[in-house]
């Protein structure tokens, strides 16, 4: 295994130069930081991660806290992992997963999070750490996510688009950033096209979805087009829908929203808004990184686009 000597003889340069390019590059020309980077590339060089924490006094932990229960029924987590992880370790920091029991364990360089309610705000505000919120948020902090409010007017335009001629959106009963942005899509949507915006917000479980349809069977016209908040949701409208024997898309379409797995187990496979979670955990974590090394005073947003994925529950 090659050493910091071993670098520093092949490049003709110091040890304490070559260790000042790896952890200090901005301190090292350009040319001479490039010709000490290609020999560490020749040599296969890997520089000690434990050594570089003890000289820079970092952890080169990063933490993802998540503040709301995790469901093991989709991989919505999974795919958030993946990406935050795959990105902190091409820069050689580890990843640790924290909830709302162990947020305060252990040290760490950032935090990246997600599920924040209220009264954990206090909390955030006192933290030395650099932080970036996985979803939007009302208090200036730094985050990245998906563009919610234009997601589901993307979502609610392909619905008339198709025919469908009554919609009715489907939200969480959470007064969330995100569900606020999304049931404002639809409604100034619908208020453009001059049609009436039917607004239900439900507990974001399936079977809770197809109570409602079942209890408002009798109100349920044919040509009418559900915009759901999440899969789950739209999962329970769909089964409520067949289950009153409905025909699912040619008389009533759902569209759900995530695209994490759930959209590929239902009855007739949905037609959602995909999420691109791997996409947006590399994001927060490059984002989280650039302010660990030179901080900005300015909140900065990190918007990811969602794309419709047509399926078997519209037309």
């Amino acid at each position: 295994m090659a050493t910091l000597n071993d670098v520093a003889q092949r490049a003709n340069v110091s040890k304490m130069t070559v260790s000042r390019t790896i952890n200090h590059p901005e301190q090292v020309r350009p040319e001479l930081r490039s010709a000490i980077s290609q020999v560490m590339r020749d040599l296969n060089y890997q520089p000690n991660a434990a050594a570089r924490a003890l000289v820079s006094r970092c952890t080169r932990v990063i933490k993802l806290t998540i503040f709301e229960d995790m469901d093991t029924t989709e991989p919505y987590y999974m795919m958030l992992l993946a990406g935050i992880a795959n990105e902190l370790n091409r820069h050689q920091y580890a990843l640790q997963l924290a909830t709302r029991n162990s947020y305060e364990v252990g040290e760490c360089d950032g935090y990246i999070l997600t599920g924040i309610r209220d009264e954990d705000y206090a909390w955030v505000k006192q933290l030395q750490q650099p932080v970036v919120f996985f979803g939007r948020n009302l208090k200036g902090y730094d985050y990245v996510d998906t563009d919610n409010y234009q997601a589901i007017r993307d979502s609610t335009m392909y619905a008339l688009h198709r025919g469908y001629t009554r919609l009715i959106f489907i939200g969480i009963a959470a007064d969330k950033p995100f569900e606020l942005d999304r049931e404002q899509g639809f409604r100034e949507l619908m208020a453009e096209k001059h049609l009436p915006a039917e607004v239900v917000r439900l507990a974001n479980h399936g079977h809770v979805a197809t109570k409602y349809i079942d209890e408002h069977w009798a109100t349920m016209t044919p040509n009418t087009a559900f915009i759901c908040a999440s899969d789950r949701l739209a999962i329970g409208i769909e089964d409520g829908i067949l289950l009153h024997g409905g025909r699912v898309p040619e008389d009533f379409g759902v569209i759900g929203f995530d695209g994490m797995l759930l959209n590929q187990v239902a009855s007739k496979r949905l037609t959602t808004m995909k999420q691109p979670l791997e996409a947006m955990g590399q994001a927060a974590a490059k984002l989280l990184l650039t302010k660990i090394n030179q901080p900005q005073p300015e909140q900065t947003k990190v918007i990811v686009k969602s794309k419709l994925s047509i399926a078997e529950s519209t037309r």
